[in-house]
């Protein structure tokens, strides 16, 4: 659904203003590729506080299973 409506929109912009939509179209992939590197790292600090979440509070989740 949210494939369709980003689509959409697109197609709308194209018809107010074509120019923009297709600098948009051009610009969206370059755009993507820069900002992964951040959405990598921010999955890796995820995981990263997760596990460390888990290992701290093991002691707690053992002691209410008793």
């Amino acid at each position: 659904m949210r494939v369709f409506l980003s689509l959409v929109l697109w197609f709308i912009l194209l018809v107010l203003c074509w120019p923009l939509a297709l600098l948009m179209l051009f610009l969206f992939p370059i755009i993507w590729l820069v900002l992964l590197p951040f959405r990598i790292v921010g999955f890796t600090l995820d995981v990263i506080f997760s596990l460390v979440k888990g290992i701290l509070l093991f002691p707690f989740k053992l002691v209410k299973a008793i």
